[in-house]
């Protein structure tokens, strides 16, 4: 996991999220509860970091991240990590 919280701060995920209190989207580590041990966490997250989406959390949307898919791998796998 080495960089991935360095890259999530560069492609301003924390503008909108932080790894243990919800802002305006969820707290990380409550999203890596919510899809732990799920098979295929780590290729959704990628997806919603991607493309982004609305309704998982609630009402307020998340824009697709101008991220690569590598990226997005990267980011998924991280935040799935925290406990």
């Amino acid at each position: 996991m080495a960089g991935a919280e360095d890259l999530a701060k560069a492609k301003g995920c924390f503008a909108c999220h932080d790894i243990n209190a919800k802002k305006v989207g969820p707290a990380f580590k409550d999203v890596a509860k919510r899809f732990a041990g799920r098979p295929d966490a780590v290729a959704h997250l990628s997806e919603r970091i991607k493309k982004g989406g609305v309704g998982e959390w609630g009402n307020v949307p998340m824009p697709p991240q101008n991220v690569t898919d590598e990226e997005a791998k990267k980011l998924a796998e991280w935040v799935l990590s925290l406990k």
